[in-house]
C-alpha cells in the first residue's frame, strides 16, 4: 500500500484526484502501477485501477491476471470493480472505502456476487487515514482555490 501512496501523491502532483494502484504478483512482485489520468487524458476510464490493470496485461501479453492482487488507496467503483472481474485478479486490498461509489463493500459487494463469473477477496482499510488524508487535502484545496 506504501506504493500505491506514492502513486497517489504522483497523481496529485500532476493536479489528479490522488488515487495510486499497484498491482503484485503471486511472489508480491510489483508488475505494473497506476495513477489517476483523468485530467490528462480527458479519458473518463483512466482511474488509477484501469491503468494498472492495461499496463500488468500489456506486460503479461494477456489480459488474465488470475494470480494477482491489486492495491489501492480508495475502493474501487463499479466500473473498477467490472475490470478487476474481467481481468480475474484474485484479491483487492484498498486504504479507506468510498461511501459515494465503492464497489466492494460500501455501496456494492461486486467482488463476492456469486451471479458473475468470477470473484475476488476484498480487504478494506489498510493504511485508511494516509489514503483518506490525502484525498480530504485535495479536495479542500480545490475548494479554497474555487473560494479566491
Amino acid at each position: 500500500m506504501q506504493q500505491a501512496l506514492v502513486e497517489a501523491d504522483r497523481a496529485a502532483s500532476f493536479g489528479e484526484v490522488p488515487i495510486g494502484c499497484v498491482l503484485v504478483d503471486a511472489h508480491g512482485q510489483r508488475i505494473a502501477s497506476g495513477h489517476n489520468l483523468r485530467e490528462a487524458t480527458s479519458d473518463p476510464t483512466a482511474h488509477a485501477e484501469v491503468v494498472a490493470i492495461r499496463d500488468a496485461s500489456r506486460r503479461a501479453k494477456s489480459w488474465r491476471l488470475d494470480h494477482t492482487t491489486l492495491y489501492v488507496t480508495l475502493e474501487p467503483c463499479a466500473m473498477c470493480a467490472g475490470a478487476i472481474i474481467q481481468s480475474r485478479i484474485r484479491k483487492v486490498v484498498f486504504g479507506c472505502a468510498d461511501p459515494k461509489a465503492g464497489a466492494c463493500v460500501s455501496l456494492y459487494s461486486l467482488g463476492t456476487d456469486g451471479r458473475l463469473n468470477h470473484r475476488f477477496e476484498s480487504i478494506g482499510g489498510v493504511l485508511a487515514e494516509q489514503c483518506a488524508q490525502r484525498l480530504s487535502s485535495f479536495f479542500a484545496a480545490l475548494r479554497a482555490q474555487g473560494k479566491k
